[in-house]
């Protein structure tokens, strides 16, 4: 990790950025250095350049519209285990105003 968690605080409100309780800060996403580590589509698809496998067979370079991703995490340890249930959202389409 490169910054503390004081330090993304700090970052995230020197411009004036309000916080409140129970809000959510994340560092973002965490990867390994070999593909089965990598932690977003960017890098799974090397940058678009090598399709992702999907369950129903279909692959994926990018997102597309109507594509649901769902993120389930969880840390353990010698004696516990704490995450969070499944976090989920759907691609839609772009509103033409």
């Amino acid at each position: 990790m490169y910054w503390t968690s004081k330090q993304q605080l700090a970052h995230h409100t020197i411009t004036g950025c309000n916080l409140n309780p129970g809000d959510l800060m994340a560092s973002g996403t965490i990867s390994g250095p070999a593909s089965d580590s990598f932690g977003s589509m960017l890098e799974l698809s090397w940058r678009g350049t090598k399709p992702v496998p999907l369950a129903d067979g279909s692959t994926r370079k990018f997102l597309q519209d109507g594509d649901e991703v769902v993120i389930k995490g969880y840390c353990e340890g010698d004696s516990y285990r704490v995450g969070f249930g499944s976090c989920s959202g759907k691609l839609l389409p772009a509103l033409n105003l």
